[in-house]
């Protein structure tokens, strides 16, 4: 099966209670197309224990992540680094505090993959900072969404994360198909929010347990939430996103896929990491049943 949806940016690894684990927009993304129906592609970059302990295979070039991790089967365009970006989260009362241990090096566009270039659809999925702004015209034959997580934080000297202003956000809001962000990349910034829909063709924001909101031709609409039972909400807006960018590539219609991907990332949060990322069937199961 071809490679139908790209996505670029750090693998993480995210320290959690248990242990670490994979997260970034990336893992999250190519876990949900997959689970979805469609055969994804990461190019990221890392140290060489990224992927299990050093375990992985490589195959033509591509580090394929061997069976038990999430990943597994999945084509990795794995670049060097010294380290690996690692996140600590923590949740309380429904917020976030988020502190960065280490940094992997940028991912430059001549490092992709010639194959690649033409993928059906590409999310450019940064966490820190290290997509940078000549990624913004790679992929002109191509369904290209955003997810500008990464360039809306900064960081202090002891990795404290807190919400920064996105001061190379010209060239992608101009070339992007779609933008999709939550309420809390922006501090709840309402105005700056505006401000970003009126660059782009098709802004969407995440608003937990609020739904979404989509911006187009100077019109907003919201989308009511699936209800759910929240176990752990890490990579929620990352599901939503590739679930968002799959709907709307079948069906051009940005209302659809906002509400389609609402369903699998209230999914997605039922249990932990990524263990409840819905398959295709399970959503489209519920939708039947919700149907009159």
């Amino acid at each position: 099966m071809p490679i139908d949806f790209l996505t670029i940016g750090h693998i993480t690894h995210d320290r959690a209670p248990e242990g670490f684990r994979l997260g970034g927009t990336v893992s999250f993304a190519a876990v949900t197309a997959r689970r979805l129906g469609h055969q994804p592609a990461i190019v990221t970059r890392g140290s060489a224990e990224l992927l299990h302990d050093g375990a992985d295979t490589v195959t033509r070039g591509y580090h394929v992540a061997p069976p038990g991790s999430p990943l597994a089967g999945i084509p990795i365009r794995l670049l060097p680094s010294a380290v690996s970006t690692t996140f600590t989260n923590t949740y309380r009362d429904g917020q976030r505090t988020q502190i960065l241990e280490a940094l992997a090096d940028p991912i430059a566009p001549e490092e992709l993959p010639d194959e690649w270039r033409d993928a059906a659809t590409v999310l450019l999925g940064p966490i820190a900072r290290e997509i940078p702004t000549g990624w913004a015209d790679v992929f002109p034959n191509s369904l290209v969404g955003i997810t500008p997580q990464g360039w809306m934080r900064q960081w202090d000297e002891a990795g404290r994360v807190s919400p920064a202003r996105w001061h190379n956000a010209a060239p992608f809001l101009q070339h992007a198909d779609a933008v999709i962000l939550s309420r809390e990349d922006v501090g709840g910034d309402d105005a700056y929010l505006r401000e970003l829909a009126g660059q782009t063709k098709l802004l969407v924001v995440t608003d937990g347990w609020h739904g979404a909101w989509l911006y187009a031709d100077g019109h907003s609409y919201h989308v009511p939430p699936r209800p759910a039972r929240e176990v752990d909400p890490t990579g929620a807006g990352d599901v939503f996103a590739t679930a968002f960018l799959i709907r709307l590539s079948e069906t051009g219609d940005p209302l659809v896929a906002a509400r389609f991907a609402n369903i699998v990332a209230s999914i997605s949060i039922e249990a932990p990491g990524m263990d409840a990322i819905p398959e295709r069937a399970q959503v489209d199961a519920w939708l039947r049943q919700q149907a009159p």
